[in-house]
């Protein structure tokens, strides 16, 4: 068993996915205090550090994991200075986050390591941060390869597009995984996704509530594997106006489809859209509201959201309703790490075969 670490870990969904693929969690890093109780306690066995990765040394870390080896450095380094939403300003000091995610890697050689980011930062600044990640990770003798994925193309009901890296120390080039169809259909729509949850029409719901149903699906099926209740379920109390905006904009539309009288009242690509029952949800937010149920008229809860992020029921998310809806929005999905984990396992246990004299070398 492969022992990984997650640097700027949220929630801990990249490192849940690659324990799903039969990895071991030993160590999460972040600077969210809810975050890091999220993470242990849906990471059993797992230790968190709650702190800033730049101010945190690689002594502390080897220190926490108690000597045991660190095959593989995973983590997302925290994208808002990248993303195409913000500000695009290269002294923007949260764009320099991944040189404290390469430091790590060089203090500690671990045979491998993912980055997940945004797809823009790929031609951010004509490519410079992207030539970067590639040419420091090179230097320290690593094979790298990125592209980027859909995550609806990994069993996630969510098109959640992201570039990830991956390099392999003194190995060969990583092939990152095909579309993988885990479940009845090639796409899992939000209907799929949640349809078992109570709907929440006209009360907010309670802390622990039960499901309306069997599950109707596979996907159901996977979520409430190891879950008989729902938990993080808890509804919106919009004030009427907002209620009555989103009750105009049918399924699938956006402010384009509102009346003139309220079409301006936010006016962006992604204003008052509503999710399609017949597709997956669009890339989920950190708790914006812009994006509404396909039925009922409110935004989706930290629930619903974890569920399109591909989380199970019994993954729980601690803090505040503001906290959770920022972990689940800024997770990797786990069921996308998964696919990743699963594809770089085989290069490694190749690798060992190889070193073992069990595998010809054909490189």
């Amino acid at each position: 068993m492969y022992n990984i670490i997650d640097l700027f870990c949220g929630s801990g969904g990249l490192s849940y996915g690659f324990n799903l693929a039969g990895y071991n969690t030993l160590l999460g890093i972040d600077n969210d205090k809810a975050a890091i109780k999220t993470f242990e306690e849906n990471h059993k066995g797992s230790k968190g550090i709650c702190g800033d990765i730049t101010k945190i040394t690689t002594e502390e870390i080897l220190e926490a994991v108690e000597g045991q080896e660190i095959d593989i450095i995973v983590g997302g380094p925290p994208c808002q200075g990248m993303s195409l939403a913000g500000p695009r300003k290269l002294q923007d000091p949260r764009n320099k986050l991944y040189l404290s995610f390469i430091d790590k890697v060089r203090d500690i050689q671990p045979k491998a390591f993912v980055i997940e980011n945004v797809p823009g930062m790929i031609s951010l600044f004509k490519g410079a941060i992207k030539d970067s990640i590639i040419e420091e990770f090179e230097k320290l003798g690593y094979t790298v390869n990125y592209q980027i994925l859909n995550a609806a193309d990994y069993g996630v009901p969510q098109t959640r597009k992201r570039v990830f890296f991956v390099g392999l120390k003194d190995g060969e080039r990583f092939s990152f995984p095909e579309q993988e169809i885990l479940f009845e259909n090639d796409w899992i729509t939000a209907e799929q996704a949640i349809s078992d949850l109570p709907l929440l029409e006209s009360e907010l719901g309670e802390d622990i509530q039960g499901y309306i149903c069997p599950p109707q699906n596979d996907f159901q099926e996977y979520c409430r594997k190891e879950s008989d209740v729902v938990y993080n379920h808890i509804g919106t109390n919009h004030n009427e106006q907002t209620k009555k905006i989103i009750s105009l904009v049918p399924e699938g539309g956006n402010y384009k489809n509102l009346p003139e009288e309220y079409r301006n009242t936010r006016k962006f690509n992604v204003a008052w859209t509503r999710y399609h029952s017949k597709k997956p949800a669009l890339t989920i937010d950190t708790g914006h509201r812009h994006h509404f149920h396909y039925k009922a008229n409110r935004v989706p809860t930290v629930r619903e959201n974890a569920r399109f992020q591909s989380f199970p029921d019994h993954f729980i998310f601690y803090g505040n309703k503001t906290e959770q809806s920022r972990q689940v929005g800024n997770a990797v999905p786990p069921l996308l790490a998964k696919s990743i984990a699963e594809q770089l396992l085989q290069l490694l246990d190749k690798e060992v075969l190889i070193k073992n004299g069990g595998l010809q070398n054909t490189r």
